[in-house]
């Protein structure tokens, strides 16, 4: 029982790895919306983020904007992809395994760029209230 739960969320966590990368790939894609494309920067950018909504050391709800927000928003970008860029992109993402191996530190960078930026942004707004 132990091992053939282990395995289904392995499977899982292939097939969801599967997706982000299909996903990456259909942001690249011109023929993906404009508001798609969007919604994946944001989804990913969320997803590698080293900042959460809620802190992950707040013992239950810390993960739960992990377990919730990013698959709600990998399905909903999903959705907004059209089915034969998606087709397209899955299939790629299955059989180009040595893409997986590349480490973008330019997103890295703007994603805590922009963090950096809300921080400031919000001690702003506080230092206003406070006076």
């Amino acid at each position: 029982m132990k091992g053939k739960l282990l395995e289904i969320w392995k499977r899982r966590a292939r097939h969801l790895k599967t997706e982000i990368d299909a996903i990456y790939l259909a942001y690249k894609d011109p023929r993906v919306p404009w508001y798609a494309k969007l919604l994946i920067a944001c989804v990913i950018g969320y997803a590698l983020s080293p900042i959460d909504l809620i802190p992950d050391f707040i013992p239950v709800i810390g993960y739960l904007d992990d377990l919730i927000l990013v698959p709600l928003g990998i399905a909903l970008a999903l959705k907004m992809i059209p089915p034969a860029v998606l087709a397209e992109c899955r299939e790629k993402a299955r059989t180009d395994t040595t893409r997986r191996k590349r480490t973008n530190w330019i997103a890295a960078t703007l994603i805590l760029f922009i963090w950096v930026l809300l921080a400031l942004f919000a001690i702003f707004l506080i230092a206003r209230i406070i006076q």
